[in-house]
């Protein structure tokens, strides 16, 4: 029997975000998640997908995952600790540490987890940490469960973090203090003033930490936002997902040996989780010797992102200033951009609506994530169901 005032507080809020247009419905894709995914029977083109590079469904990934599988199992069977870490993870983190240009990585089962383990694990209640207020929620919560304390700065305001930085060091109140930033924000598509960032570091003795979830694959000749700046060995933790630009699921630490011999034996979610399956470990270590020995995906992502980019700017829609391939159209109106992206469905393209608290309230958008395996046939298309939708809303 459900409690009385539990059914009191679900409906009262369910109902309360479904009038403010903060209301999130899930579509089921019957089928693969490629540029073009089946809904209730209907096929759509597919702009929501963080699959940069098309890995997710590319044929030597499946092949890499299958053969693991046959040989390994479907699963790791333990905890890392235990006996679930299988020589196949050993080797995809020799495999991260070296494209990522690091002594050591480790692997997780998330990129969320990466930052619940790895900020938590290094900071506590004696320290503080410098966070950009757009940082991921993985990052926000990686932050409180550390019980540091947490100084946010304004979003790339480096004359802000410069401030709070000095202000810190000179309280005297911590034992460390860390800085920690998405590489590319998820929701703008900007790239963060890493090289300013560090010379701050530098200068106050900050720790640095890079979570680079959407640079990985996509920036750096795909070795990621800090490769990209040539920061390598500046940066202490360079933070990344196999979900996105890698294609299958999981998260990794990578940067010096110590790090990654402390974070195994203190970080919860490898201490207490299940390791990622070997069909998953064989997968991202195929995906890691593509992007290694060829620009071929990356070039056909960009190209395409441009042309997207270029298509929707002439047609009138603000997409604000992103520097990747993220590329929002802000609607601002939460429930105006609930109905766009339903209209939007309705004409053929697959582009969800993006809201608080995932993005500050009165900045709604529908997120566009061009990848390497849509065809410029499929982005006219979208084009023109763009158009369509935004003049019979009035929006361009």
């Amino acid at each position: 029997m459900t409690s009385r005032r539990l059914k009191e507080f679900l409906n009262n809020n369910l109902e309360d975000l479904k009038d403010k247009g903060l209301y999130n419905v899930i579509n089921p894709v019957e089928g693969p998640n490629g540029p073009v995914i089946q809904i209730e029977g209907k096929q759509l083109i597919n702009l929501s997908s963080n699959n940069y590079l098309g890995l997710a469904t590319d044929e030597r990934l499946i092949n890499a995952c299958n053969e693991a599988t046959e040989k390994y199992g479907v699963g790791a069977g333990a905890v890392r600790t235990i006996n679930g870490t299988l020589d196949i993870h050993i080797k995809l983190e020799e495999k991260l540490a070296e494209f990522k240009h690091t002594e050591a990585a480790i692997a997780y089962q998330s990129g969320f987890n990466c930052n619940m383990a790895a900020i938590s694990a290094v900071m506590d209640k004696h320290d503080a940490i410098l966070s950009d207020e757009l940082n991921h929620a993985s990052i926000i919560d990686g932050c409180r469960l550390s019980k540091a304390k947490i100084i946010p700065f304004k979003h790339s305001d480096m004359e802000d973090l410069r401030a709070k930085a000095g202000e810190a060091q000179k309280s005297g109140l911590y034992n460390k203090i860390m800085v920690i930033t998405d590489g590319v924000f998820s929701m703008d598509g900007d790239i963060a003033k890493l090289p300013e960032i560090v010379e701050i570091a530098e200068e106050f003795d900050l720790i640095t930490y890079v979570d680079d979830a959407h640079g990985s694959g996509v920036l750096g000749n795909g070795m990621g936002t800090v490769k990209h700046f040539g920061l390598s060995e500046k940066v202490d933790f360079q933070i990344g997902t196999l979900s996105k630009a890698i294609g299958a699921i999981g998260g990794y630490v990578a940067g010096k040996k110590d790090l990654i011999d402390w974070l195994k034996v203190r970080s919860r979610p490898f201490l207490f989780s299940t390791a990622i399956t070997p069909g998953t470990a064989a997968a991202c270590m195929k995906a890691i010797e593509i992007l290694s020995t060829s620009t071929e995906l990356q070039q056909q992502m960009w190209e395409n992102s441009r042309y997207l980019k270029q298509g929707l700017k002439e047609l009138g829609f603000n997409i604000g200033e992103s520097e990747t391939p993220i590329t929002p159209c802000i609607i601002g109106d939460e429930n105006q951009t609930q109905i766009f992206s339903e209209r939007l469905i309705e004409e053929g393209v697959y582009a969800k609506s993006i809201v608080f608290p995932t993005v500050p309230r009165g900045t709604g958008r529908v997120r566009n994530m061009p990848t390497a395996a849509h065809t410029k046939e499929m982005l006219d298309e979208a084009l023109r169901i763009y158009k369509k939708v935004g003049k019979e809303m009035k929006l361009i």
